[in-house]
């Protein structure tokens, strides 16, 4: 490893390390604005110049490569005189708009022009103007502020892998542009926003909302998927302001999808903010005694057989906790947390889960997709696989729908269970790459195991796993994708259908008399039964609510402390950023008040106590952001294999649309209503 002096002291890097690594190293910060770690080097801002001995001038620290012997030298008056020249060059055509800019007091442009720039200016000519350009609904662009440091058009390139915006034109005329006046249209798009090193691009909803020192900042989770991206949620008052992503190296490095990132206006719309009570055929508003009386008058007047639980996608394990307790007390067998249908949960933890971890991704060395489109369903996994697929030429093959852009090149193997057989039986050229592969890897998704043949399918995808060597004493290549927040913590605390239970459909079909919902809005209740009882726990008047005869209503994730397993099966914890509206509670405290209204006391009193209660139950789950592997062992296939030949389908059929808070939010409603007119118009052809 090359060993170097910065100011002195003698630093020992990695081979491949840069200059400016190697004065990290030694203790010395050095100011960048097209530096980032994530993106390959464009050496194009000149700010993070230092002195190198022996060089005629200052040399760009990010793009000189780091060898032995070198004496660079960072607090110099050369150095000084360098980065001032810089700064003034940048700050010729940049407007004086800091007072009402977006990115005021978060600018790496003003802390950097603070301690390296000059005091005045020599320019007095007038100021560049640049036309703003249009990126969609979620990016707003003020253009005469960017100092071309083409950090959004190096992650679009690299990391979201949608070439849409690049540079036109050249020296005093160069311009970041669109190539077609259209939105963007990455799932990833959003993260230019915390790139961009000054206030050239903003996030079009929060823009002129709110200053950064106003706002109340709450280390939370993203809900929005199974993934479970760290973010922040920044408030102001009882309101959520913005979403901005978290470090974390294991899930998300510091990405965060779009939907995740804008769908918090959907928060305050459409939501249930007091109990409600069905009487002569309407909701009336009710009092929490009459509400929590009317749902024990129906549940009591109900034999045990005859009632159904149903747990949404968006429910926090500490929920689910007192859901396993009352419905233990009730006797009731009739328990699901799959909406979807997935026949997933009746064999060992290793059979859903993400067992390689999604930083895993990047050892593998052959990827199959089987029932899954992760750029919809998880995009910031998406975008670790795509980082790996440039890291590496990694062979990704794919069953399932064909023509979807994964933003990396993909081998359409076919569309269902045939092709599985073929790929294991080797009649299939893909065969020979997974063989060949040290560290192969299968991806499951919700496509291929939500269908009536799902445990006949994860069987036959347990097989191939072992057969192409992806499950070894070193390497567990066998996954499960869920897009669910809530599907694995449900699944480890057993709440599927116990023994001569029904499932979700078999409720629907008119198994239960009275169905109570926790949260489940992805259902169609449309061919419900009219006399069937249904009592909603939830936060918004989506779906289900408007078929309820009791309505109770919940929190947010944003409202309050709760737990979520992500698809790896690591726990991780949301804090309550914000108060519940209205008369809204916590959806544990609900049961549990419900619990002694049924006289079916639940004892659990605190957060603290259900947490403990939690980690009795699945012990795994104890310590958060810890994984604990789980050990590998093929679920018991299901006897007599009845596959169906329908191809595998996602289920994500709307990105933006996939829970509740998200079809409130009016931000996204706008990104699906532009998804589906490029969508026309790539149908028919026509700009009409």
């Amino acid at each position: 490893m090359p060993k170097l002096t910065v100011d002195g002291v003698e630093v020992e890097v990695p081979v491949g390390s840069t200059v400016l690594q190697a004065c990290e190293a030694a203790g010395r910060e050095i100011p960048i604005f097209c530096f980032h770690p994530r993106l390959n080097i464009a050496g194009s801002c000149r700010m993070c110049l230092v002195e190198m001995e022996k060089s005629p001038k200052p040399v760009a620290s990010c793009a000189m490569p780091a060898a032995d012997g070198m004496v660079i030298k960072t607090d110099t008056p050369l150095v000084h005189k360098a980065r001032r020249g810089v700064l003034e060059f940048l700050l010729i055509n940049h407007p004086l708009d800091c007072p009402i800019c977006d990115q005021g007091g978060e600018c790496d442009l003003q802390d950097i022009t603070l301690f390296y720039g000059p005091d005045h200016s020599r320019y007095t000519e007038n100021k560049r103007p640049v036309v703003d350009k249009y990126l969609g609904p979620l990016v707003s662009t003020h253009m005469t502020r960017c100092i071309h440091c083409t950090r959004c058009i190096r992650f679009l390139d690299e990391v979201a892998g949608v070439e849409e915006l690049g540079a036109v034109q050249r020296g005093e005329h160069m311009e970041i542009t669109n190539w077609i006046e259209a939105s963007l249209t990455s799932e990833l798009q959003g993260n230019i926003i915390d790139l961009c090193p000054v206030g050239a691009l903003n996030s079009k909803p929060y823009e002129y909302k709110a200053r950064t020192w106003e706002l109340r900042k709450t280390e939370s989770i993203d809900v929005s998927d199974a993934v479970g991206s760290n973010i922040r949620v920044d408030a102001r008052g009882n309101e959520v302001m913005r979403i901005v992503p978290r470090l974390h190296e294991g899930i998300n490095e510091e990405w965060l999808s779009d939907k995740g990132r804008f769908l918090y206006d959907g928060l305050k719309k459409r939501r249930l903010d007091r109990p409600m009570v069905r009487r002569d055929g309407q909701l009336q508003p009710a009092d929490w005694r009459a509400a929590l009386d009317a749902v024990a008058t129906r549940l009591k007047g109900t034999a045990p057989e005859r009632i159904g639980f149903v747990i949404g996608d968006l429910v926090d394990a500490e929920t689910m906790v007192l859901v396993k307790e009352l419905v233990a007390r009730l006797g009731t067998p009739n328990i699901d947390c799959r909406q979807d249908g997935s026949r997933l949960g009746y064999g060992p933890r290793a059979s859903w889960l993400f067992n390689s971890t999604i930083e895993g991704i990047e050892r593998a060395d052959a990827l199959l997709l089987v029932g899954t489109n992760p750029r919809h369903e998880a995009a910031v996994l998406n975008a670790r696989i795509r980082k790996r697929t440039r890291q590496i030429p990694m062979p990704v093959g794919r069953i399932g729908a064909a023509g979807v852009d994964l933003t990396y090149e993909v081998q359409d193997l076919g569309a269902g269970v045939q092709t599985l057989s073929d790929l294991l039986a080797g009649e299939i050229g893909f065969a020979k790459e997974l063989r060949a592969a040290q560290n192969p890897m299968v991806i499951l998704g919700s496509g291929a195991t939500a269908r009536a043949d799902g445990l006949a399918v994860l069987d036959l995808v347990s097989r191939l796993a072992e057969e192409f060597g992806a499950i070894t004493e070193h390497w567990n290549g066998f996954n499960v994708l869920h897009h669910a927040a809530s599907r694995v913590a449900g699944l480890d605390l057993g709440l599927v259908p116990g023994q001569g239970g029904l499932d979700v459909a078999g409720m629907l079909a008119g198994g239960v008399d009275v169905l109570f919902l926790i949260g489940a809005d992805e259902l169609d209740l449309s061919g419900l039964s009219p006399d069937v009882q249904v009592i909603y726990q939830g936060h918004h008047g989506d779906r289900s609510a408007p078929r309820a005869d009791v309505i109770l209503p919940g929190a947010a994730w944003t409202e309050k402390h709760g737990t979520y397993v992500n698809t790896e099966g690591r726990p991780q914890r949301a804090k309550l950023a914000v108060m519940p509206p209205g008369e809204a509670r916590e959806d544990w405290k609900i049961l549990r008040a419900l619990s002694d209204v049924l006289d079916l006391t639940v004892p659990l009193d605190t957060l603290g106590a259900v947490r403990a209660r939690l980690a009795e139950l699945v012990p795994v789950l104890a310590t958060p952001d810890v994984i604990v592997p789980a050990a590998w062992e093929r679920a018991a296939g299901p006897g007599e294999l009845a596959f169906d030949r329908a191809p595998f389908v996602s289920p994500v059929a709307e990105y933006y649309q996939t829970n509740a808070i998200a079809r409130a939010s009016g931000v996204m409603a706008e990104c699906t209503k532009l998804r589906l007119a490029e969508h026309s118009i790539k149908a028919t052809g026509t700009h009409g």
